[in-house]
Parts: C-alpha cells; structure tokens; sequence
C-alpha cells in the first residue's frame, strides 16, 4: 500500500479497526480499594491490563465484555455504564502481525460489578494471570496505557 499524501487521511478501507470492549472492576477492602488486572502476554513484555478484549464478528461489545471478563477471570459480571471509550492507532511495524496496514483500536470501557463465578487464571490465551491489585500499587507494575485512563478515573 501507498503511503496516503500528507494532505489527505487514510480511507476506512486502507487500514483495519480493532473494537474491543473492557470492564472496570473494583472493590473496596479494608486494606484499600482495589482494582482486577489481568497480565496481557502479547506483547514485548508483559503488562497489566484491565479484563476485556476483541469484539467477535457477531458479538455486541456488551457480549464481548462479559465473555472477555470470564475468559480471563474466570468471574461472571454484570455491566454498568460505559465509562469511556478511547481510541488510537498501531503503525503496521508496531502491529502484532505481520502487515503494511496501520490499525485503529477502539477500546469501549464499561463499569462492572462480579455476580458469580471463581477468581482464575486464563489458560492459552492472551492472558496468564488475574489478580485483584491495590489501586495504590498499580503504578508499580508494568501496565499498558488503559490502566492509565483507569487510574486517573478512580482518582
């Protein structure tokens, strides 16, 4: 693919959109507030994130959401309102594959509440460990940029 002249944007058609849908989830304990993560092991290393992930091609990002939280916790929850939604683009050499085509990542953040379900660890997927994390710890340990918006939310 041609890279687009300066003066004009890229075409939906010249690069691919990821929508994937997390969810906000925390507790207050009387060691403090504290917030799940799930350790992403994607990328180059890995990093905190907050449960969530690709909508499927049929899925609604309400469905994405609650099948995502129970993948990688293990917790079935019931979803609150949307408390964001961001978005940003990955060059093709940032890309987790291989490709010419740039990405745009629409991430839709809801809140959540846990109804059920047994705090575990996601077994061949795309995350290995969930745990629930003080708030006040989180900026200790290696996290992707959403942890960040979660973060500042909470704050």
């Amino acid at each position: 693919m041609d890279a687009p002249h300066p003066d004009r944007l890229p075409d939906y058609t010249e690069y691919d959109t990821r929508l994937a849908a997390y969810v906000l989830l925390t507790e207050d304990r009387p060691g403090g507030r504290r917030v799940l993560l799930a350790l992403w092991n994607e990328g180059d290393r890995p990093q905190w994130t907050l449960p969530g992930g690709g909508a499927e091609l049929q899925e609604s990002v309400e469905q994405t959401a609650v099948r995502e939280v129970r993948e990688e916790t293990g917790y079935d929850v019931v979803l609150g309102d949307v408390l964001w939604v961001s978005s940003y683009v990955i060059a093709p050499e940032r890309r987790h594959r291989d490709t010419d085509r740039p990405m745009k990542a629409v991430r839709v953040v809801f809140d959540g509440r846990v109804t059920g379900g047994r705090l575990r660890d996601e077994v061949d997927g795309s995350t290995d460990t969930a745990r629930w994390v003080l708030v006040s710890d989180v900026p200790r340990l290696p996290h992707v940029s959403l942890v960040e918006e979660a973060l500042a939310r909470l704050r």
